[in-house]
């Protein structure tokens, strides 16, 4: 099942996607109201449809997310990448920090090219998102609603730029304002293998490959990284999880995002997010 937070111009609203026929059917309540039930695997029979089927192109895709859920990401998680683009070793365990909400945009927004950067880099992840009220930290699979498409633009030269002796800027290479891809929708946990999935992800700028590998690749998967977040910070029904990005970005090969830019992530089983680097004057 595919679950998409949508915008006709009015209140964001829920519904459920169905992609051979580009339509969708609004449902009522969000992750808070059906997420438990959908984790646990109830099915349609959790949802309250609301209104008749609408073509998804009477749509704008937005993030599926609510504003009041939290964004976790959990990076370095992928050797290759830390290797290849960073010249550093796997860590010992897993490193997880929050994403600013505000730096969300839906499927096919533009990417907001921050002033205060020269170095905009592109990340592919597979983003979990969280159904369960309670996660069983013995079965964290168990409290996953599904996964969707997320793009963790960061800021390279900003994230450098910390004070000295101090570290990493993370907030500013990773928070700014509408810079973040996520969607195009929620695939419930249903539709994959058990286990933490195993799936094609591929960024291509102006239809040039970036990157391409598994998410199999993973140094920790999703139900390790599950845990390892809701250990220090408890889980609720709609929050994300982004699980890292592997290796072939702008801070590994020089090439970074520049305004005109189309950037398609995608990943197998998932969909596909289409953003276009854009230069706009206010946040």
């Amino acid at each position: 099942m595919k679950l998409a937070r949508c915008s006709d111009g009015g209140t964001p609203f829920w519904a459920v996607v169905d992609t051979a026929r580009a339509a969708l059917r609004p449902i009522t309540g969000g992750p808070a109201d059906w997420g438990p039930a959908l984790a646990r695997g109830e099915g349609e029979s959790a949802l309250t449809f609301t209104g008749a089927q609408r073509l998804l192109a009477e749509v704008r895709l937005l993030a599926p997310i609510e504003p009041t859920n939290r964004v976790v990401v959990a990076g370095a998680n992928y050797a290759k990448h830390l290797k290849a683009d960073f010249g550093m070793r796997s860590h010992s365990q897993p490193v997880a920090f929050l994403k600013a909400y505000g730096a969300l945009i839906g499927a096919h927004d533009p990417i907001r090219y921050p002033p205060l950067t020269k170095e905009l880099d592109h990340e592919v992840e597979l983003v979990a998102v969280i159904g369960a009220e309670k996660v069983d930290r013995n079965d964290p699979l168990s409290g996953v609603l599904g996964y969707t498409v997320g793009n963790d633009v960061s800021a390279r030269d900003l994230q450098r730029s910390g004070p000295p002796g101090v570290g990493m800027d993370l907030f500013a290479a990773k928070s700014q304002d509408r810079s973040t891809g996520l969607g195009p929708w929620i695939v419930t946990r249903d539709e994959f293998p058990d286990g933490s999935p195993v799936l094609r992800m591929t960024l291509k700028v102006n239809g040039e490959t970036r990157q391409d590998a598994s998410c199999g690749e993973m140094t920790w998967n999703v139900a390790e990284l599950v845990r390892f977040v809701d250990e220090r910070s408890s889980f609720a029904p709609g929050d994300v999880l982004f699980t890292g990005s592997p290796e072939g970005t702008g801070q590994g090969t020089g090439r970074f995002l520049n305004p005109g830019d189309v950037v398609e992530a995608e990943i197998e089983g998932i969909g596909t997010l289409r953003n276009v680097v854009t230069v706009i004057e206010s946040a």
